[in-house]
């Protein structure tokens, strides 16, 4: 990040959803807070701090907030990137990334995440306050029918957007322990989120939805939230910028926030870890074909899944 902050990070709690900063600075700063991002109060900050530390914020636990750190002539806008869900896992924002020309993906914009049938009631409240208006589901049919969605009131637009390829169902997962080599299995179906035209087709009606003007802020989920709504986030960033090694980042932190998921069943069932989890490899078999089949990513974005570039910075950047 810029000069003077190294590091600076929004943590909630997933269950207190007490909220704290983590920064690694130089020199002074002050740190300011509203309920949205145009809504910062900046006559009164809520922390003022010099150099690096951890530190407990006094801020409502039923909302989301929005920072904004300023330090000299550097100002920063932060949020929660991994959302405290008490019945989710793997919900993160796809905010506050650095593009390659210096510009940051919006905060409150594009939400990723697992499965969205086990959220709380405090769950759905503070979601509520972001306010979610549309939601994405990249499960089958069968996976959406045996776990429906628990969504905020404030959502207007629903869209089922079935892709088979990374079904975690009893049954996907059951015929994929069949595979000999399941590291190669998951590979495989990396490639097929990217070559398969039923796949293909779903990854350009999931930038169509994205690209509306009235569709965020937007949760786009699947049943891990690792697969196809990793490789969902994986499309989107390169649409606006973001290096490929950021990208390759923000994908194997699954595994980070999975583990509490489904550490118990991979401890039954070992041969189980790869299916459950993330490994670069899985990612960049699919990055790769996309290479192979059509030059570059932005080729495949903008020819394939006629994605419109400007739009998407006009939208999602700052």
């Amino acid at each position: 990040m810029d000069t003077g902050i190294q590091l600076a990070q929004i943590i909630r709690d997933k269950h207190t959803k007490s909220a704290s900063l983590r920064i690694e600075a130089e020199g002074n700063w002050l740190l300011y807070a509203g309920d949205t991002l145009d809504n910062i109060n900046l006559t009164h900050p809520i922390l003022s701090g010099n150099g690096s530390g951890h530190f407990p914020l006094n801020v409502s636990t039923s909302i989301r907030i929005y920072f904004r750190l300023v330090s000299g002539n550097n100002q920063l806008f932060l949020s929660e990137r991994h959302l405290p869900m008490a019945g989710g896992y793997n919900f993160r924002d796809l905010g506050g990334f650095k593009t390659k020309e210096g510009r940051y993906t919006k905060w409150g914009k594009l939400f990723r995440a697992d499965e969205l049938s086990n959220l709380k009631d405090e769950d759905v409240k503070y979601l509520a306050s972001i306010p979610i208006t549309s939601v994405i589901d990249f499960r089958a049919m069968a996976e959406a029918r045996r776990s429906p969605d628990h969504l905020p009131s404030t959502v207007q637009f629903t869209y089922p957007i079935s892709i088979t390829p990374g079904n975690l169902s009893t049954e996907g997962v059951q015929a994929n322990l069949l595979k000999t080599n399941i590291d190669a299995h998951m590979k495989h179906m990396n490639r097929l989120l990217v070559s398969d035209p039923a796949c293909v087709r779903a990854f350009r009606i999931f930038f169509a939805i994205v690209q509306n003007n009235l569709s965020a802020p937007l949760i786009f989920h699947c049943s891990a939230g690792k697969d196809r709504a990793g490789m969902a986030a994986a499309l989107v960033l390169y649409s606006l910028g973001i290096d490929e090694e950021t990208i390759m980042q923000d994908y194997l932190s699954s595994k980070i926030y999975l583990s509490d998921k489904y550490d118990t069943f991979i401890a039954k069932y070992p041969r189980a870890e790869s299916i459950f989890t993330v490994k670069r490899m899985f990612l960049q078999a699919g990055i790769n074909q996309i290479k192979r089949d059509h030059g570059t990513i932005m080729n495949f974005l903008t020819k394939t899944l006629k994605v419109d570039i400007t739009r998407m910075r006009r939208l999602y950047l700052e």
